[in-house]
């Protein structure tokens, strides 16, 4: 096992389109680390420079302390888990998980106990003599993770590896393979656009935007302190309110002329500046509470999800969305005026669209 490191790694196509730009990056031994980001953010392209499967343009790749710049995929001791499973048709599920084994002349009783000991563990042991087309989605996905597990690698990455499956068996997958990693305590660098994927699988968080990195942190650090707008609007679900707002003074700025305080503010922010004003749905109040500052919201229609209902309407003439759970508001509310807790705001940069907080 060993860790991952990127130093300034770049990635430039024909016509100078530059999809990676000048990324640095440590994983560390052991680790589990997500890549997150929107469709052509460059999280692919990155995974796939560490496995081998894009040249990099400029800078270098490191796996343990052997620089892998112009090292072949197979040498790199990583194994790989694809979203499309990449399975054998015409193997069975065992021959499919000691294809790899076998062409590296590993000992026929070593493969046998390997397969045995990586089926067991994944409770695909009934399926060993089955073919490909006979097993289900989740299955599948078992038996490739399976084939990467029995190489016993450095490194393993996973490209999206959960996208063809239905909701359900993403969430019980989810739990398997961070279960499994926990267990192996092999380093794994996983690629999703799900951002709930991202938050519950990660150690270390990697949140990616336009070819570079927004935030490095682990899920509770850049949930709860993003430092920049994008970070904040893309982790959360529903994602962060953004309103437009003045300073006021230290400790205080104003939206749409209601005045309300905040804990985390950058000093010398010259009052009149113009910022913009981060607050969670889950993280407003219904009902103002004597000396607290507060919000006044029109409500325009409300979304049902069971144990919570959102609020979606209008503050300070932005759009916004409140979380509650289920009875907490009455259901036919038009109007509300919602408690802030200054430890909960948020403040960026409207130009930098970087956080303003306490450096």
């Amino acid at each position: 096992m060993a860790g991952v490191t990127l130093d300034t790694v770049r990635k430039i196509y024909a016509g100078n389109v530059e999809a990676v730009k000048g990324v640095s990056l440590g994983i560390e031994d052991g680790s589990f680390c997500v890549l997150v980001g929107p469709s052509g953010c460059g999280k692919s392209t990155l995974l796939r420079m560490i496995a081998g499967l894009e040249t990099i343009s400029g800078g270098e790749i490191r796996i343990g302390d052997r620089v892998v710049n112009q090292v072949e995929p197979a040498d790199r001791d990583i194994a790989m888990v694809f979203q499309n499973y990449a399975l054998y048709p015409h193997m069975s599920v065992y021959d499919n998980m000691a294809y790899g084994l076998r062409n590296r002349k590993t000992p026929k009783d070593e493969i046998e106990r390997r397969v045995r000991e990586a089926a067991r563990i994944l409770a695909i042991e009934p399926f060993l003599d089955r073919k490909p087309r006979a097993l289900s989605g989740g299955q599948r996905q078992r038996v490739a993770m399976g084939r990467a597990i029995v190489r016993k690698p450095q490194v393993f990455l996973f490209d999206e590896p959960l996208s063809n499956l239905d909701a359900k068996l993403r969430v019980q997958m989810r739990v398997e393979i961070k279960r499994l990693q926990k267990a192996l305590g092999v380093t794994s660098i996983y690629v999703t656009h799900d951002q709930v994927e991202a938050m519950t699988l990660s150690d270390k968080l990697v949140v990616m935007s336009g070819g570079q990195i927004e935030q490095v942190g682990s899920p509770s650090e850049v949930y709860r302190r993003p430092e920049t707008r994008f970070v904040a609007t893309f982790i959360g679900s529903p994602p962060m309110n953004i309103l437009p707002g003045t300073v006021e003074g230290p400790g205080r700025v104003s939206v749409g002329g209601q005045v309300i305080a905040v804990t985390d503010m950058r000093e010398g922010l010259a009052p009149g500046s113009a910022i913009e004003v981060g607050l969670r749905p889950e993280d407003v109040q219904a009902g103002g509470a004597p000396g607290a500052s507060s919000l006044a919201m029109d409500v325009d229609f409300v979304e049902e999800l069971g144990a919570t209902q959102l609020f979606h309407g209008k503050v300070a003439g932005a759009e916004f969305v409140v979380q509650a759970s289920t009875g907490q508001i009455a259901a036919e509310t038009r109007k509300l005026t919602l408690s802030i807790d200054p430890g909960n705001v948020h403040l960026f940069d409207p130009q930098t669209t970087k956080r303003l907080g306490r450096v």
